[in-house]
């Protein structure tokens, strides 16, 4: 019985023929959608909370944004755009595919407020506290 290394990182191979094996049986393009998870940045402030997701080259209009009651889900997708010259890849470690993130939400959004933008690369989402709503509460020893 022989060990086999654990690859905790399924984009690092842990041979050299694995990645031969990877290379050749792999659909880098086509296909099936493969589905992808972009990496969230999540941030607190007196005023509200903030969610970044590092999505570089998606258009606006490739994202979908439901609220729920509470919830918050961020989907879109990544295409690979096969230009015209055919150019011939030898590695392709870009994300491609769909994503979808769900995060829940605290009683103390604003969910009318709630507004998205998205710059260089990254959508932020910012989700007002409601002022009414309060999040902490001080209780008195007897």
């Amino acid at each position: 019985m022989g060990l086999i290394k654990y690859n905790a990182n399924d984009y690092r191979p842990t041979s050299f023929k694995s990645f031969v094996d990877r290379f050749f049986n792999e659909d880098f393009v086509g296909g099936s959608a493969p589905s992808f998870s972009p990496r969230v940045d999540i941030a607190e402030s007196e005023k509200d909370f903030e969610i970044q997701l590092h999505v570089p080259g998606i258009k606006k209009s490739d994202f979908n944004i439901d609220l729920n009651d509470d919830q918050i889900t961020i989907s879109g997708e990544r295409k690979f755009e096969n230009e015209k010259n055919e150019k011939n890849y030898h590695s392709v470690e870009s994300y491609y595919g769909s994503f979808n993130r769900t995060f829940y939400l605290p009683d103390v959004i604003n969910k009318d407020k709630v507004d998205a933008s998205y710059q260089d690369g990254i959508l932020t989402i910012t989700l007002p506290k409601d002022e009414k709503k309060t999040t902490k509460k001080q209780i008195a020893v007897k």
